[in-house]
């Protein structure tokens, strides 16, 4: 991709933020996501600042996001200090973290089943740990059947 992103790939990236900012992802973050996704290449932050029209501070802060959203790797460049920023190829790294949430959170429901005052809130805290532990389950078997499908390839 260019310095100067074309209008296509303006409206991709518009559409990427659009669909990820009702996640909770802040638009620039959001929009990062989506202008990294059509970089064959590992970009500097100042050619995300060129590409998107954002400070340099809101780039660094927007990568450093998807970072830890496990969206982003940071790349060194060889003999600077700089950071070269691409998207993550580790697609199943978010869902195993978001796995552990779940764990975490089941976990808590019950344990606050155990202590709520009424059996409706007791039996409505407990069906929530359920729900949570089936979609996890239901997670951990598509991202098995992912791998089991990109190995046939």
């Amino acid at each position: 991709m260019s310095n100067k992103t074309s209008r296509d790939e303006q409206r991709f990236t518009e559409d990427v933020a659009r669909l990820l900012t009702p996640w909770g992802v802040p638009p620039v973050a959001a929009r990062l996501y989506g202008y990294l996704l059509l970089c064959p290449r590992p970009v500097s932050l100042d050619q995300i600042t060129e590409s998107l029209g954002i400070s340099k501070s809101s780039a660094s802060v927007a990568a450093r996001l998807l970072e830890s959203y496990t969206l982003a790797r940071r790349h060194s460049e060889p003999g600077t200090k700089r950071a070269l920023y691409a998207v993550a190829d580790d697609y199943e790294a978010m869902i195993r973290q978001q796995n552990r949430l779940l764990d975490a959170l089941a976990g808590q429901l019950n344990a606050g089943a155990e202590i709520a005052a009424s059996k409706a809130a007791s039996a409505r805290l407990r069906e929530m740990a359920d729900f949570y532990r089936v979609m996890r389950g239901a997670m951990e078997d598509a991202m098995s059947r992912w791998t089991r499908g990109r190995r046939r390839q």
